[in-house]
């Protein structure tokens, strides 16, 4: 993309659920001194608001799309809050290092928009869109080794099954899987529209999903190609482990499989650790968290009108209530490397 001096962000980029997303977390950062963190910084329309409503904080915005982050830089210097902001070149899993870095103990709030940035879908060239024929790279962070292209020119069929089926939840996973090996013999898959035909030849017209059946086939080789679930869950326990009392954690996710991790997770703080029935509960055992939405937050049929990427989001968050007992300290130091409640469900 290039920026101008009239280029338009909010023309650009929507942010979902923008009101909502700054009524959770600015009163975390109600005091001198405050530090946000927004791990997907993306065009940070949700990050210029914070600094907006929040104007005694300080925010670092993480991302691992040097575009994106420029751009990001640019939209909240104009909007007169440089001063105020740190952007750091990463991935989200990153955080517990870069607030290492930046001798920086604990943080206030901790804001993660997941999924593709509007810059992402917008930029047809980097093959994340089935809508637009382009290279199938579908790389978050250009700089990194593996693409898309690679995933479906080496991976076994069992592997292929694997990620259809786990990652996009698709019914007809190893039928796809099958013919993307067959037809890789003769020639190798390179576009997104080569992807597009191919699964349209395979899902039966009758047990198509609304919308273009190369969806979840698509949503599986970004995940996979990104690591964005295993970025994930090690990236949830880092945010708990740095939170002050009193700290937010708020989190939009767009599938069932990002939203189940961040359910799961919250939930392990937001009830006493204690068997059923014991009448005394010890103080180390006690809910840590406090659940601010009661569940997900989803948008309304205004703003899905207004955005029609919102159709799909879930909005969680919840609040540090007390400092984390040592136990948990412990179990979230090991999940932060492992993400291993994300897959086991512990």
């Amino acid at each position: 993309m290039t920026m101008t001096e009239t280029t338009d962000f909010n023309a650009i980029h929507q942010p979902v659920l923008l009101d909502d997303c700054v009524g959770l977390v600015a009163p975390a950062l109600d005091r001198p001194g405050a530090v946000a963190v927004d791990c997907t910084l993306g065009l940070a329309g949700h990050s210029t608001a914070f600094l907006a409503a929040a104007p005694q904080a300080r925010l670092i915005g993480i991302d691992r799309d040097a575009e994106a982050l420029s751009l990001a830089t640019e939209r909240i210097a104009r909007a007169g809050f440089a001063d105020r902001f740190t952007p750091v070149h990463a991935a989200f899993d990153a955080l517990g290092d870069v607030l290492e870095e930046r001798g920086i103990d604990a943080v206030d709030a901790v804001f993660m928009d997941l999924g593709l940035s509007s810059l992402q879908i917008d930029e047809t060239d980097r093959g994340f869109s089935y809508a637009h024929d382009a290279p199938l790279d579908m790389r978050m962070d250009p700089t990194q080794p593996l693409t898309a292209q690679d995933v479906l020119a080496t991976y076994d069929q069992r592997e292929l099954t694997r990620i259809f089926k786990e990652y996009g939840e698709e019914r007809f996973a190893r039928q796809i899987a099958a013919r993307i090996v067959r037809d890789r013999a003769d020639a190798p898959l390179t576009s997104s529209g080569q992807l597009t035909r191919l699964v349209d030849a395979v899902v039966p017209q009758a047990h198509r999903p609304a919308g273009n059946p190369a969806k979840r086939v698509f949503q599986a080789l970004r995940i996979e190609v990104n690591g964005e679930l295993d970025k994930l869950a090690r990236t949830l326990p880092q945010a708990a482990l740095h939170l002050n009392v009193g700290g937010r954690l708020v989190v939009e996710s767009y599938h069932s499989l990002e939203d189940r991790t961040v359910k799961r997770f919250m939930a392990q703080g937001l009830k006493a650790d204690v068997p059923a029935g014991l009448p005394v509960i010890p103080e180390d055992a006690m809910p840590f968290l406090r659940d601010l939405t009661h569940g997900a937050v989803k948008a309304d049929e205004a703003e899905i009108a207004r955005n029609p990427r919102s159709a799909s989001v879930r909005l969680r968050a919840a609040e540090m209530t007390r400092p984390l007992p040592d136990r948990w300290v412990r179990r979230f130091s090991e999940d932060a490397e492992s993400g291993a409640y994300g897959r086991s469900g512990r």
